[in-house]
């Protein structure tokens, strides 16, 4: 088994032939109370994982959104779009099966943002992404990278695996920036430059 942590750098993912990176949220009031406050909970609000595969640092496919299987042969799979953060769990997942990866694919960077407009970070809390050695059928938890919450920003670049010859490598990157909300070509740059 692997375990991940920025501070470690890359880590070989030699032996691992599926990874699944979750992320899971918990509805807030902010700062409202009241009616308005039970409101927002119940509402909830709307993060969104994406992971962007790249041909040498050019965005080719992009799994989220309303995109659940941007290659067409499984390799690069979303669970879908969850908009209120209700629920156990982990609210949206990708999943990665290494050997169906085209070979021109050269990374896959996955981040998390408040994409759509009026969404954002600060209505959300406990924000949580784990990675998942998903091999064999089987789910153990590698990494659970926690965002800061001193942060304004709207987006994360949380992990990103790299084609090292015939074997992967994964590195957490746990950085947060700002993206235009609704802008795919924001968000195709944001993690490019990751």
């Amino acid at each position: 088994m692997i375990t991940l942590t920025k501070e470690d750098g890359p880590a070989d993912l030699d032996g691992v032939t599926h990874l699944a990176i979750g992320v899971s949220w918990d509805p807030t009031a902010g700062a409202s109370g009241g009616v308005l406050g039970k409101l927002r909970r119940k509402t909830g609000t709307d993060l969104d994982l994406i992971a962007i595969a790249m041909h040498d640092g050019d965005p080719v496919r992009l799994a989220g959104l309303d995109s659940l299987d941007p290659i067409g042969n499984g390799s690069l799979l979303h669970s879908g779009d969850n908009q209120t953060g209700h629920g156990d769990g982990d609210d949206e997942t990708v999943t990665v099966e290494f050997a169906k990866i085209p070979p021109h694919i050269t990374s896959i960077v996955f981040v998390a943002a408040a994409y759509k407009k009026g969404s954002s970070f600060q209505k959300a809390r406990n924000i949580s992404f784990k990675v998942y050695d998903a091999t064999g059928g089987s789910t153990q938890q590698v990494a659970d990278i926690w965002p800061s919450m001193l942060t304004s920003d709207n987006g994360c670049a949380v992990a990103k695996a790299v084609r090292s010859g015939a074997i992967w490598k994964l590195q957490v990157i746990n950085d947060t920036g700002k993206i235009k909300q609704g802008d795919q070509l924001a968000l195709m740059r944001f993690a490019a430059s990751k």
